[in-house]
């Protein structure tokens, strides 16, 4: 079914790869509002964002992207054009007092006629919604499929004999924006979040997508995270410049995980090069919360110019070891642990292409370890990662 809606999606379209140029050659970072704030997020809300991102130094470490999620939308006017709750009182002055803190603004919609908050959604409107974003300034546009998912259903029902016409429609969908956005002439970076339906890696870029969701919502769990890291093994490959894999936002200081469990779940984002979107109350931020979001060295690993996710080599029993190359010609190698227990292992850095052996330096310390011979013993703690970039 999905081979047939992937040749369907290719006939839909009339322009290749190469049009769909893309304003996120690097994976985005930034903060999003909604694993904190939710359906409670105010104007007040987000301008604080904006200036914790700089008085933080997060602006400067690359989290650029302040994206103002659900339950922003109030009622469209007689013309179509969507204005926004009460909430927020004026959205072009939200996005250009973001602009002036050197960051960049991003709101959100869906392809249905409501959003998964009950707001307005932008089903035929698209082009309308486009450009009132384009005016207001707006960078980047989350488009979650949450009612449209309706729609599918009744497509669904209407034809019982066509396995992948709700999987057609839902691409057009999607289509529909994306042309809509490149229409404005303003860069707006575009996420499809519909959960992985129908491979987005594969049709995203056709949609003039630049990332897109590939499973269903994280949470503040530790299972739930590396459930969804998992999940993104067999599709590395689709990940790269100006099209990511987006395996959700960060949990990072929400409270759900332990200190070795969010330096986990920073270890896998960075490795996959993810996009890097904040999701904590940024006021209250610990330092062990800083540390692991504002490492400049994971971050390059993310952000770094060849784009590669990493492939995860191998995984034995709740250990795995996974390796990404890097355009300096050095390799970012992460050994994770999910056990409950400690463990000891031998590491054998052949299996990251270095049977010689190779110099070490420790991403989460900072330090260099020196020089270890192509075996070496170490122990994991309970769920935990070790994160290091490796010459030969």
């Amino acid at each position: 079914m999905i081979k047939a809606v992937f040749a369907a999606l290719l006939a839909l379209v009339s322009f290749g790869f190469a049009e769909a140029q893309s304003p996120a050659e690097h994976p985005i970072m930034g903060w999003n509002s909604w694993n904190h704030f939710g359906g409670k997020v105010t104007d007040a809300d987000v301008r604080s964002a904006a200036d914790q991102l700089v008085s933080t130094g997060m602006r400067d470490a690359g989290y650029v992207y302040v994206n103002l999620d659900d339950t922003w939308q109030g009622k469209r006017d007689a013309n179509g054009i969507i204005h926004p709750n009460e909430r927020f009182p004026d959205m072009k002055a939200l996005a250009d007092y973001v602009h002036s803190k050197g960051l960049k603004f991003g709101i959100y919609s869906s392809p249905g006629a409501k959003t998964c908050g009950g707001y307005e959604g932008s089903l035929g409107h698209e082009t309308q919604d486009a450009q009132t974003y384009a005016k207001w300034g707006v960078d980047f546009l989350k488009y979650d499929l949450c009612s449209y998912q309706d729609d599918m259903e009744k497509i669904r029902e209407a034809h019982p004999d066509d396995a992948d016409a709700e999987f057609r429609a839902m691409i057009e969908a999607y289509r529909k924006m994306g042309d809509a956005l490149k229409a404005t002439g303003r860069p707006i970076v575009y996420s499809l979040c519909q959960y992985g339906l129908a491979e987005p890696w594969k049709f995203g870029p056709q949609v003039k997508g630049q990332m897109w969701r590939t499973t269903d919502d994280i949470s503040d769990n530790y299972y739930r995270m590396m459930l969804i890291a998992y999940a993104n093994v067999p599709i590395a490959s689709f990940s790269g410049p100006g099209h990511w894999n987006d395996p959700d936002m960060l949990e990072i200081g929400n409270g759900g995980m332990k200190f070795s469990e969010y330096r986990t779940h920073m270890t896998l984002w960075v490795m996959m090069s993810a996009p890097l979107l904040a999701g904590n109350d940024l006021s209250k931020m610990s330092e062990e919360d800083r540390s692991l979001l504002m490492n400049r060295e994971a971050i390059a690993i993310d952000q770094d110019a060849l784009g590669k996710s990493a492939e995860r080599i191998w995984q034995r029993g709740d250990i795995s070891f996974w390796k990404k190359p890097l355009a300096d010609g050095s390799t970012a190698v992460a050994v994770v642990s999910a056990d409950a227990s400690p463990r000891d292992i031998l590491l054998d850095l052949a299996d990251a292409g270095l049977g010689s052996g190779a110099t070490v330096h420790d991403v989460w310390s900072g330090k260099d370890l020196g020089r270890w011979p192509v075996r070496h013993a170490m122990r994991m703690e309970p769920h935990s990662a070790q994160l290091w970039v490796l010459r030969k």
